[in-house]
């Protein structure tokens, strides 16, 4: 007896929202989830700067409209290295969201860094996320893995063919005892063009994604999973 088809789940990991002190108030939950359907997409992943606090109200949102919402973070290393953290469920974001926040020194400054606005469905503000998210954590990109996986969520270091806060251009090689659980590709690069002339270490998967800070943004590339 045959046993479950597979077919392709169109993702897009790395959609920011109003939090991210780079994005703004147009980056609330109906019109992320709204432009992610209206791209095909099946699942995404929302990844604001070192917090969590609006992944709760987008997947909910996204559950009522038939979209997946995964909820992450990309927490900025010691090294200035961007790193997508992925979780299951919102405990285990929010937990990695505390271990954060002990790491996070600064306040922000909104008229120099941007407003980092906490929305509910509607996309009324509800508050402000005082801390500097902008900043590098005082955490280690290895420290940031291991707390990651001791939380059963995943690892994919971002934008590597970046020269801001990508892994190669701060580091000068990926790590080869660093366990991360994959690699992201920008939308700057073609996907084909980047694995040809990006060392990568062999049998490490590879996504690409939009990094999208505005609804035009989103899904401009995009990984499909066969589940």
């Amino acid at each position: 007896m045959g046993g479950a088809k597979l077919r392709p789940f169109k993702a897009d990991l790395h959609i920011h929202s109003c939090l991210s002190p780079c994005a703004d108030l147009v980056m609330n939950p109906g019109n992320i989830v709204s432009r992610s359907i209206d791209k095909g997409l099946d699942i995404i992943a929302v990844c604001d700067h070192n917090s969590a606090e609006n992944g709760e109200v987008i997947q909910q949102l996204g559950r009522k409209r038939g979209l997946v919402v995964i909820p992450g973070m990309e927490v900025c290393s010691s090294e200035e290295v961007h790193i997508l953290t992925l979780f299951r469920d919102l405990a285990e974001t929010l937990a990695m969201q505390k271990y954060v926040y002990d790491h996070l020194p600064g306040a922000n400054q909104p008229d120099i860094f941007g407003e980092q606005s906490v929305v509910d469905e509607r996309g009324t503000v509800i508050d402000e996320n005082p801390r500097m998210l902008i900043m590098a954590t005082q955490l280690g990109i290895y420290e940031i893995v291991e707390k990651t996986h001791r939380l059963k969520g995943i690892c994919i270091a971002s934008h590597i063919d970046r020269p801001g806060y990508g892994i190669i251009r701060k580091l000068g090689f990926i790590p080869p005892d660093l366990p991360l659980d994959g690699l992201e590709i920008s939308r700057r690069i073609p996907f084909r063009e980047a694995l040809k002339n990006i060392s990568i270490p062999i049998n490490t998967p590879c996504i690409t994604s939009s990094d999208a800070h505005t609804p035009d943004d989103i899904g401009k590339v995009w990984t499909s999973f066969n589940m």
